[in-house]
């Protein structure tokens, strides 16, 4: 199949890491408990956006520059680390609610922020470079490696049961903590919270080591 083997081996294997709790599954469930479904939503847009990117970079070979530089490696890492700091502390000190409720809504620009914040987050993340460039390769057959299809449709197969997943969590997340979104008090706690999770999210990139 297009230089691919044990595809049914591959979907498995993807669905398995979807379901391992990570970065950007911490970042979909924050944005949904603090801000409503459509933020989860647009977040998941964000996020799949940069794993299109991510698939793109394996297929062209670019991550192998990635995984090879270890100055490269580092700017990206410290570019990420750096952003999903700026966005915790934002939304620790901003004394705009960022969470949707009764009073506020979400109004076009605030989500495509949102989604923009989603893609690179994940963009950013030279982790999801190296982790695609890690998996593909183990089901692609040796003299199709060169080629861009198989890592294409490996990747987007990826994407896609990962994008289901995730739309379940901000389904879930949203739906269970709507109520408390529409306190304002606890909203805001929500907030702070959701903030310090963005913080800690940068702290742990910056602390992990590179292999």
């Amino acid at each position: 199949m297009n230089g691919i083997e044990n595809y049914i081996g591959f979907i498995i294997a993807g669905i398995i890491l979807n379901l391992t709790p990570g970065a950007d599954t911490i970042y979909i469930i924050t944005r949904s408990v603090a801000q409503g479904r459509k933020a989860g939503i647009y977040s998941i847009l964000g996020i799949g956006t940069g794993a299109l990117c991510h698939t793109f970079f394996a297929a062209f070979g670019l991550s192998m520059i990635l995984m090879k530089s270890t100055v490269f490696f580092n700017v990206i890492k410290y570019a990420g680390v750096t952003y999903l700091v700026y966005v915790g502390v934002r939304m620790i000190f901003d004394k705009f609610p960022m969470f949707e409720n009764e009073k506020y809504k979400f109004e076009s620009p605030d989500l495509i922020k949102i989604y923009r914040q989603g893609f690179l987050t994940n963009l950013l993340n030279p982790k999801v470079a190296i982790f695609f460039l890690s998996l593909m390769p183990q089901f692609i057959k040796p003299e199709y490696v060169n080629g861009p299809i198989p890592f294409l449709i490996l990747g987007l197969t990826f994407i896609t049961t990962g994008t289901i997943w995730c739309l379940f969590l901000a389904y879930s997340a949203a739906f269970m903590t709507k109520i408390l979104r529409n306190n304002d008090s606890i909203g805001k706690i929500m907030q702070k919270i959701s903030g310090g999770i963005f913080i800690a999210l940068g702290l742990q990139i910056l602390l992990r080591k590179n292999n």
